[in-house]
């Protein structure tokens, strides 16, 4: 059996597996696929497809399963052809994200953005910050990243409120964010990218948002409309603390750049050492689900 990985680090750490032949392949470099194209059976996808990674699907007729690196999959999800397994990373990448989300959060509240600009510029600018403590933090997308937030939020004497699709016991339904968000300091986006989400972050929405609050995106940079949020930043009313835009990469001289309260990182709340050990060690188990014929994990089905 053939397994594509993206890289030489994947390749070794899955080099002993027993009846399974690893190739390392990156669809995105932009050379034709191998003539092993015909036999590969098991695709794992670069951590950040492009499209070359998509296009590929149609060049492997005997693929079974695309085993994706993240928990997004919205990129592949309607290219994979029928009767092949689409694979989420769900859970490998909860505890770097959610690391992400509460250090960020941190960092707003209590202006370690605009202190760290003092420093670079030798000035000692006493004040008084807000912060975290006495909150009410509304996560938007509460699935396995979103636990992982909470506690890691448990110490921090915040009241934290929980929003999904649809409700559960302790978890508000999507169509509750209308009341809920004119009382949330902190608003954390981590939906998954759906015809229903994408966008959901508009005009409307921010306007509901109290004065000071802050949104907090670990998500996708689709799930806001970029120019609406701009907008509302540049009126000083709300922060934003992003890990994910849309465009992105965001462009160079893109007005969110320059904006006082936007606090930017470039898409890393999962790429850290920790989540790339997990990543493997779920690949490796997945790897011999398949070859013993055993249920995959983190099937997708339906819309998500």
């Amino acid at each position: 059996m053939l397994a594509w990985v993206p890289s030489d680090l994947v390749a070794q750490a899955l080099g002993d597996l027993d009846q399974i032949d690893i190739e390392v392949v990156d669809p995105d470099a932009g050379v034709d696929l191998p003539a092993s194209a015909e036999r590969v059976e098991f695709y794992v996808p670069p951590f950040f497809p492009r499209s070359g990674a998509v296009r590929a699907l149609a060049g492997m007729p005997g693929l079974r399963v695309v085993q994706t690196m993240t928990a997004g999959v919205d990129l592949f999800r309607p290219q994979v052809p029928t009767g092949v397994l689409l694979c989420n990373a769900r859970g490998v990448h909860d505890a770097s994200t959610a690391e992400w989300v509460v250090a960020a959060a941190l960092a707003v509240r209590r202006e370690f953005p605009g202190f760290a600009a003092e420093q670079a510029a030798g000035r000692w600018s006493y004040r008084f910050t807000g912060a975290l403590a006495g909150s009410t933090v509304l996560i938007v997308g509460y699935g396995s990243i979103g636990a992982a937030v909470e506690r890691r939020l448990a110490g921090f004497e915040v009241t934290v409120q929980r929003v999904a699709r649809t409700a559960r016991e302790g978890v508000h339904p999507a169509a509750d964010l209308p009341d809920l968000l004119p009382g949330a300091d902190v608003v954390i986006l981590l939906a998954p990218v759906t015809a229903a989400t994408i966008g959901m972050v508009d005009a409307a929405f921010l306007a509901a948002m109290k004065d000071g609050a802050l949104l907090v995106n670990a998500a996708r940079g689709v799930l806001v409309r970029t120019d609406d949020l701009t907008a509302e930043l540049a009126s000083g009313r709300l922060a934003a603390a992003l890990d994910v835009t849309d465009p992105e990469p965001l462009p160079p001289g893109h007005p969110l750049w320059s904006l006082p309260n936007a606090f930017i990182t470039p898409h890393i709340a999962a790429s850290t050492g920790y989540s790339a050990l997990a990543a493997v060690g779920f690949l490796r188990a997945q790897l011999e689900r398949y070859r013993s014929g055993a249920p995959l994990a983190n099937v997708i089905t339906g819309e998500y």
